[in-house]
């Protein structure tokens, strides 16, 4: 075996354990906090939106966590289902809802861990400039080399997230 392929099976083996992390990191926040990760992100989004906007909408978490207004909307519904956030018509606008957390939900956004993301970037943003833009750079060469360039995907750490339609060509 030559050296090639030695870089070649641990460049891969890195890259599944990247992705077996981000899979574990998902079933103990589901197991542990009883959220999705997804759930977990759009609830803090509403958190920390409450405390600056009077009216809080699914567009704006959706932008806030960088998701599709109807994959915002579909997690949204179950944190609603769940009874940690209400959708109301209480704008002068009747035909925009505003979302809210239940006294639930409050509780629960208090607590929540951080997620894998954030522990990540804090991390990140403690390595210096050369070194953020190296790796910045690897990833989007395995990305190009993975045919992955055309997926479109948001910066949440969770398997399985359809983020928004891709156009696949």
């Amino acid at each position: 075996m030559d050296v090639g392929s030695d870089i070649a099976e641990e460049v891969l083996t890195s890259i599944r354990q990247i992705v077996r992390r981000i899979s574990e990191h998902s079933k103990y926040l589901t197991r542990e906090v009883g959220l999705t990760v997804p759930q977990l992100m759009c609830l803090k989004a509403i958190g920390e939106l409450e405390e600056h906007e009077p009216e809080i909408t699914v567009n704006m978490v959706g932008r806030r966590v960088q998701l599709a207004p109807a994959t915002a909307s579909r997690i949204i519904d179950r944190l609603v289902r769940g009874g940690l956030v209400t959708r109301e018509r209480r704008s002068k606008d009747r035909r925009r809802v505003c979302l809210s957390l239940t006294p639930a939900g409050l509780e629960r956004y208090q607590t929540l861990p951080m997620p894998l993301q954030e522990k990540f970037l804090q991390r990140l943003g403690a390595l210096p400039d050369e070194e953020r833009r190296a790796l910045l750079d690897a990833l989007r060469r395995i990305v190009e080399m993975m045919d992955a360039g055309r997926l479109d995907a948001a910066p949440i750490l969770t398997p399985g997230l359809d983020v928004k339609e891709s156009n696949p060509q």
